[in-house]
């Protein structure tokens, strides 16, 4: 299972980013997905999540109205679509799946809101 993330970087309050998560080595199509992110000095906490169709999604309280997850199961890629970026929003983010009750996550990709 590999999990790489890209498409973090440095974007002003208010701006937008897209975060790409491209899966390979299990059968995307029947696993769920979810996004985490974990700050300086905080745990790791649950962004978003979506199910193995797509059909289904959650968001934490304080990304709701603003992200949006989504997958492509031809590319095999989870993405999330972050607007009206806040400082607090800064953080390294992951991409995380559980596969025969195994953990598997990305190498993370850095975003910092900041002007």
């Amino acid at each position: 299972v590999q999990l790489v993330e890209s498409g973090g970087g440095l974007v002003q309050p208010g701006g937008s980013l897209r975060l790409s998560c491209a899966a390979s080595g299990f059968t995307f199509t029947n696993a769920g997905m979810s996004w985490y992110r974990q700050a300086p000095g905080k745990g790791r906490e649950l962004v978003a999540r979506i199910t193995s169709s797509g059909g289904s999604t959650n968001y934490a309280d304080s990304v709701k109205g603003r992200f949006t997850i989504s997958r492509d199961n031809v590319k095999n890629t989870v993405y999330l679509q972050m607007n009206s970026l806040k400082p607090e929003d800064t953080a390294v983010y992951y991409c995380k799946t559980v596969r025969a009750f195994i953990t598997y996550w990305g190498q993370g990709t850095q975003v910092t809101v900041s002007s």
